[in-house]
């Protein structure tokens, strides 16, 4: 565990507070940017987490290939998709409601929640960045006002501007809340099953468990071979984690979500032998995240073929109000 990690579990009061602040300043810093000083922040910031230097022009690894996009690839699709209300009608005319987390409520201002209407045990998050949710298993010994005040700054965040994912600078903001959801074996928390898809193939899926207490990852292929690298420093899953029962099925619903896309990530969980639906996800860690061994980056990378995406032309006057543009990638 790094030192990130262990001052995130044993001061989980102070790291929010030191990370708000320091995401304050990086928003604000970033907001008043160029186009010309977004590259070369982007640089700063890849250099910094990756240790590896940024090429634009001609970017091989899969870090590398996820910053590319957030500068160059502007489909409106991202912003519908990355919302985690809106992109549930799309989800469901794609394969069926019946793969829906069942919704309990939507609010556009967390003061209009009416806490006494939803159950003993939820799920509450906003549907405008990466991170933002809450899992109530006792209602009556949750603090519900301190909740409230944490949606309503979660409501606020620009998760776009923060490391320029900018696919979210178009989401309405809004608190939705989920049933909770359990699994018959017996874990306190699902497992979260992550489908890295390219060109509308799924080509590898991460597990996650016990996200939220002792965050451990193993990595297979479509085939449920264990794979030699692992996103992020979080420790290996070293134990054996079975195939689930309706994997094939998991991939058919990631293949036809991914349809269309150059590269997504579509999460899912097995929940008593069923699929549900959790999100999709465009950038991936944002790009930040290491691929372990290094050389795996450009492995991965090598599964995403940037020339079947369309890319902005380059905007020189004063930047629009929603996101940004750059001249054409050099791919």
């Amino acid at each position: 565990m790094n030192v990130k990690h262990l001052v995130s579990s044993k001061f989980p009061s102070v790291f929010e507070l030191a990370r708000d602040a320091y995401r304050a300043v990086l928003i604000r810093r970033h907001k008043a940017m160029t186009p010309r000083q977004i590259e070369t922040e982007l640089g700063r910031l890849y250099k910094a987490r990756v240790g590896a230097d940024l090429n634009l022009s001609n970017p091989q690894r899969y870090t590398e290939k996820i910053q590319w996009s957030k500068l160059y690839d502007h489909n409106p699709m991202r912003s519908l998709l990355s919302d985690k209300f809106a992109c549930r009608e799309w989800v469901a005319e794609r394969i069926g409601c019946q793969y829906l987390i069942p919704l309990l409520g939507v609010w556009d201002h967390a003061d209009e929640i009416d806490f006494e209407k939803l159950p003993d045990r939820f799920v509450i998050k906003t549907n405008n960045a990466s991170g933002t949710n809450a899992f109530v298993e006792d209602k009556e010994s949750t603090d519900l006002g301190r909740l409230r005040r944490k949606l309503s700054k979660w409501l606020a965040f620009e998760d776009a501007w923060y490391l320029f994912d900018m696919q979210y600078d178009a989401i309405e903001p809004k608190v939705i809340a989920e049933q909770y959801m359990v699994d018959g074996d017996g874990s306190r928390e699902l497992k979260d099953y992550k489908f890295m898809c390219f060109n509308g193939e799924p080509r590898f899926v991460w597990v996650d468990v016990d996200r939220y207490s002792d965050h451990r990852r193993a990595v297979f292929d479509m085939e449920w071979k264990r794979q030699p690298w692992v996103q992020y420093d979080y420790p290996k899953l070293e134990e054996e984690v079975p195939r689930p029962a309706c994997f094939d099925e998991m991939i058919t619903i990631a293949r036809a979500l991914s349809q269309g896309f150059g590269h997504v990530r579509v999460d899912l969980y097995s929940i008593n032998g069923r699929p549900y639906f959790g999100e999709m996800t465009f950038t991936n860690g944002s790009g930040f995240e290491r691929i372990i061994p290094d050389r795996y980056d450009r492995v991965i990378g090598d599964y995403w073929d940037l020339s079947l995406q369309k890319a902005s032309g380059l905007v020189e006057k004063e930047r629009p109000s929603k996101g940004f543009t750059l001249r054409d990638g050099n791919v």
